[in-house]
């Protein structure tokens, strides 16, 4: 009898482990990375995940968020003076020299193809106004994306800070957020670009360290990464069909394969659902609200073949005020629009007014009316 017991209860126990494995890990994809995760660009739902949460150092991955402030200060067209503290940075570098005089344009350029570490810092004190200036600026971007375990402290990503880290999950969150940008976008996705060299007679050249570029046809863009302590770090993105995705690792001796069987498992596993279409929504609730509802976008959400049945969708409005019919609402958010997928919400999209019956008129406004056109054949006529 009590062998029977003990049996039982190892089997509750096996059974509670295998509940608690985590579902976004496929056993379909092994990856050498310590830190990795897959996100679908629309959604920014998870795919693939390995240790995705875990604070990291994360090298020259850094240069995605010193690029979209560059971009995002309005300043790609300003002549940026290069200074000697700029010069003297350690480690990659597209070889600027002191007093050199040089587009912001082509700065970022360089920071994003050639990973140069003098680029960074003349960016940083150019946008920032020094690097600590730029290094709050960095912060203050992060939690606006919603980077909770990431600290910048310096513009490049060298191991000169102990507090300088971030974590898989958080740069995809920033280069999904850097991808909305259209400049970010063809930057990170170039291959080879030329930009002048005012004390030389020949122009510079750079190539794009990030070779998915070339050796994976789906990429569209990314940043590479290495130092000492951080080791190989990489984030990309790829496009194939209507998916867009965005991998990240961290701490991988085999990085670009990484990338790849992370992708080939994303295409194959997962489709983009259309949702819920933009447009007018038929919603059987109040008559003032009754065949004037309609969303914005159009909603599509990544999922596999065995989730396609499981979404469904909830709509929740605002009580009409009793004065709603004395103003104007075309155009107003009165409620939202929520997707689950499996009894889990996983997008919202507001519910917009439009088209109301026009108020009618009574026999005040028709005097009114009257007595106007009246005055103005007075005084035109």
């Amino acid at each position: 009898m009590r062998m029977i017991w003990k049996l039982v209860i190892f089997a509750l126990m096996v059974s509670l482990f295998i509940a608690n494995i985590p579902q976004k890990v496929d056993a379909s994809v092994s990856v050498s990375a310590r830190g990795a995760v897959l996100m679908e660009q629309e959604s920014g739902r998870v795919l693939f995940e390995k240790d995705a949460h875990t604070k990291r150092r994360i090298a020259s991955i850094t240069k995605i968020m010193t690029a979209i402030l560059a971009i995002e200060s309005g300043k790609m067209d300003e002549i940026v003076k290069v200074s000697e503290q700029a010069t003297r940075a350690e480690g990659s570098s597209v070889y600027l020299k002191p007093g050199e005089k040089i587009k912001l344009e082509h700065l970022v350029y360089g920071l994003m193809l050639r990973s140069g570490n003098d680029t960074a810092v003349a960016i940083a004190e150019h946008v920032g106004g020094s690097l600590d200036g730029f290094v709050y600026l960095m912060n203050q971007k992060a939690r606006e994306i919603g980077m909770l375990n990431t600290h910048f402290s310096n513009p490049h990503g060298l191991d000169d800070h102990e507090d300088h880290y971030s974590t898989a999950y958080d740069m995809a969150l920033l280069t999904r957020y850097a991808m909305q940008n259209e400049t970010y976008q063809k930057i990170a996705g170039t291959k080879t670009y030329k930009a002048p060299n005012p004390t030389e007679n020949w122009d510079r050249q750079w190539k794009n360290k990030n070779r998915l570029l070339t050796k994976y046809k789906y990429t569209t863009g990314g940043k590479t990464g290495y130092t000492k302590r951080a080791k190989r770090t990489l984030v990309s993105t790829a496009t194939k069909g209507e998916m867009s995705l965005i991998a990240v690792t961290l701490n991988a001796s085999d990085d670009w394969n990484d990338h790849i069987a992370m992708y080939e498992n994303g295409f194959k596993t997962y489709d983009m659902a259309e949702v819920l279409s933009k447009g007018k929504i038929d919603i059987k609730t109040n008559k003032v609200y009754q065949k004037h509802l309609y969303i914005k976008k159009t909603i599509v959400y990544p999922a596999t073949n065995e989730e396609m049945d499981l979404f469904s969708i909830k709509y929740k409005l605002n009580k009409p005020g009793e004065d709603w019919e004395d103003s104007n609402h075309n155009g107003e958010a009165v409620g939202k629009a929520q997707v689950f997928l499996d009894g889990k919400v996983v997008k919202e999209t507001p519910i917009y007014y439009q088209g109301g019956p026009e108020k009618k008129k009574g026999l005040f406004d028709s005097i009114k009316n009257i007595f106007l056109s009246v005055i103005g054949v007075r005084l035109y006529g």
